[in-house]
């Protein structure tokens, strides 16, 4: 009974946040209308700081946390090209981030405070900084995508922790996520804030659900412990519609992750379960010539057993970059 009262249980919270969902899109369309014919004025920020863990950091030498591509002469790092999703949202907006101005523009006004290994917790950091540092402001775009640190960090705690336990903590982190994306909204800033992707579709929880079958299979509950934090992000989220950009990465309907390794062909990917870098090469190293035999860059979903290839990249970007556009910040 405990278990089927969890699902029924979990099964309306998902209904809640598709609910949430249609309400900040619902609210977003009556915004753009103005209540009238007349169209607003598109969102032109002047500013763009990325926020949240290695899918959206670009190093000071310019390298990716994915397959980082090379110039066909020289065969140095070509950091413009295989762009990670930040990347792509800010150039969309003619904007770079100093750690790959290959043009050298003069005073890059995309900021890059993404960071390795971040969690949560750390984003709020950040944002306490950034309070103390100037702010946010209506011409800033914020992107954020953090959480998936967060899932992996509690999927180790198990079995030493119950699985109940674990799922009601990635509960808590993905409340106190939505609270850091509401401080910037209600602070006058505009954010894109994209789900984490479901990090039991991962060669990493392929993987583990092989290493070690039992009466818990572990694929799925990296997938439970991402949908759990998720879903209480999405509830809690301030949904004005104006605010605050979500990126539904994860729902079918929003031709994501989890559509991709459902049909992958129909997306163009070749492979969807594996990582295309070699294990043994940091994956900041990774480059076309370090990729395992038959990979490719642009039709594995995965560079590492962890992180999105450059295809998953663009992707993600073209997601994020489509609220930024269709939001009426």
């Amino acid at each position: 009974m405990k278990s089927c009262k969890t699902g029924a249980g979990r099964d309306v919270r998902q209904g809640r946040a598709w609910m949430a969902t249609l309400a900040l899109a619902a609210v977003a369309v009556l915004s753009g209308c103005g209540g009238g014919t007349q169209q607003i004025e598109p969102f032109a920020p002047t500013r763009i700081m990325a926020l949240g863990d290695e899918t959206s950091v670009i190093t000071a030498a310019g390298k990716k946390y994915s397959v980082n591509a090379l110039d066909a002469t020289t065969g140095l790092l070509a950091c413009a090209s295989n762009p990670n999703w930040v990347q792509i949202v800010a150039a969309n907006f003619g904007m770079v981030f100093k750690e790959c101005n290959p043009t050298n523009i003069a005073n890059p006004t995309a900021l890059m405070y993404a960071a390795p290994g971040a969690k949560v917790a750390d984003v709020r950091a950040r944002i306490d900084a950034q309070f103390t540092n100037g702010g946010f402001g209506p011409k800033d775009l914020v992107t954020l995508m953090v959480g998936s640190n967060d899932v992996l960090e509690l999927y180790a705690q198990y079995p030493a922790q119950s699985r109940d336990s674990l799922l009601a903590e990635a509960r808590a982190r993905g409340k106190l996520l939505a609270q850091q994306v509401n401080r910037i909204g209600l602070a006058n800033g505009r954010i894109v804030v994209v789900q984490v992707p479901d990090m039991g579709l991962t060669p990493f929880a392929i993987k583990e659900a092989a290493a070690k079958p039992g009466t818990l299979d572990r694929a799925k509950f990296l997938s439970e412990l991402t949908s759990e934090l998720n879903l209480e992000m999405t509830l809690n989220l301030v949904n004005d519609g104006r605010l605050i950009g979500l990126v539904m990465t994860n729902d079918d309907r929003s031709g994501g992750i989890q559509t991709i390794v459902k049909y992958p062909g129909g997306f163009g990917f070749a492979n969807v379960v594996a990582a295309s870098c070699q294990s043994t090469v940091a994956i900041t190293e990774c480059t076309p010539k370090t990729l395992v035999t038959d990979a490719s860059a642009d039709t594995w979903l995965w560079a590492s057993d962890t992180q999105l290839g450059p295809a998953g990249q663009q992707r993600l970007g073209s997601l994020a970059l489509t609220r930024a556009r269709n939001n009426p910040f």
